[in-house]
């Protein structure tokens, strides 16, 4: 049995993620003063995370029900 979040849990974890990194890719920015490049490079980071959770189907993202879903055949 694999480990996984529903479809509205996902976009509430995608969502705070998305805010958090944010947060710290600003604050590293101003604190401890990093190049643009460097604060890039950590961004990058934080998207490769959130895209292998994804794949793992950990994250199951609705999108907030923007797009409709696909229809898988059997």
């Amino acid at each position: 049995m694999k480990l996984s979040l529903k479809p509205l849990a996902s976009d509430i974890f995608i969502g705070v993620y998305v805010i958090a990194s944010l947060y710290l890719r600003f604050l590293f920015e101003t604190q401890i003063q990093i190049s643009a490049i460097n604060s890039i490079v950590i961004g990058l980071c934080f998207v490769v995370i959130l895209w292998v959770l994804i794949k793992l189907k950990f994250l199951n993202p609705n999108w907030f029900g923007l797009f409709k879903p696909k229809k898988q055949n059997k």
